[in-house]
């Protein structure tokens, strides 16, 4: 008796683990090409407010931590920084505005604690 609860408890901590190492407790990512444990990596060894994580189907995709609302200003910034003019808001869509061109930033909650943002490749100049 005392052996079979020993291997029980061994298999649910290794259980345990594993789901924890997964993160499968996260939401699904709107992209394939990285997974979860390697999203939360990246944002957390990163001491930038913004990190890019992945370029997938002609979108550059960046994670940043809500922070009491800051995760609009951050992708704000980081636009600001090349040029880009902010212009309005609808919804998780931000429009913004560079000489004669514009693009439109999606964004949408991950989870409580990070937004997930989506920018038209060619961004960058």
């Amino acid at each position: 008796m005392i052996k079979r609860l020993t291997i029980i408890t061994l298999i649910a901590i290794i259980l345990g683990i594993l789901a924890y190492n997964s993160r499968f407790y996260y939401a699904s990512l709107p992209m394939e090409s990285v997974s979860k444990k390697e999203v939360l990596q990246s944002i957390d060894e990163s001491s930038e407010p913004i990190v890019k994580i992945a370029n997938e189907d002609g979108y550059d995709w960046f994670i940043t931590r809500m922070e009491q609302g800051k995760g609009a200003e951050n992708m704000k910034q980081l636009l600001k920084e090349q040029g880009w003019e902010f212009e309005y808001q609808e919804g998780g869509g931000y429009f913004f505005k560079k000489s004669d061109q514009s693009i439109i930033v999606t964004t949408q909650m991950w989870t409580g604690k990070y937004v997930l943002v989506k920018v038209p490749e060619g961004w960058e100049s």
